[in-house]
């Protein structure tokens, strides 16, 4: 039998900015308490899960004070930085309340475009699942400037569930 017959059938869930914050583009924290109970409950019928995520750019914005969207890159790069941390610890704090680890992979077009980058990511993003974390996956706005234009990680998540190889629900 090869490994794919005993790992554990797999989910890629895609949760956007709009689901993720408040309409003052807070972090709502009772929709991830919410979105954690239910990972539980997935992963407890036997389920590995991966969530690829948005909204750094408006976490960062509302820890940095800024109002209104900034329109130059630097401004939205920097935005991005500093919410991925609370970003991250809002997950990781949800989570936790139900005893799962998460873990932040950050990922570009080009880490998927790139043989040897596709293959360390989908073998550290296959590891963490061995381990029973949740990779919270999120867009390295710092450094890719395509997607924080376009606002699309619709298309991450279609690239890391194509890493992931996961199954039908």
């Amino acid at each position: 039998m090869s490994d794919a017959t005993h790992r554990r059938k797999r989910l890629v869930v895609k949760i956007g900015s709009a689901t993720l914050t408040t309409s003052e583009s807070s972090i709502d924290y009772g929709f991830l308490n919410d979105l954690a109970d239910q990972v539980a409950q997935v992963r407890a019928a036997g389920w590995d899960v991966v969530i690829v995520t948005s909204a750094a750019i408006a976490c960062g914005l509302e820890a940095l004070g800024i109002a209104k969207r900034p329109t130059d890159m630097p401004s939205l790069q920097a935005a991005a930085s500093v919410g991925q941390s609370a970003l991250s610890t809002a997950y990781a704090e949800a989570f936790g309340a139900q005893d799962m680890l998460t873990s932040v992979v950050l990922l570009t077009r080009r880490d998927t475009a790139d043989r040897s980058a596709y293959l360390h990511a989908r073998d550290t993003l296959d590891r963490l699942l061995e381990l029973s974390v949740v990779p919270i996956v999120n867009e390295n706005d710092t450094v890719s400037v395509e997607q924080i234009r376009f606002g699309d990680n619709d298309t991450l998540a279609a690239l890391v569930a194509c890493l992931l190889d996961p199954d039908p629900m």
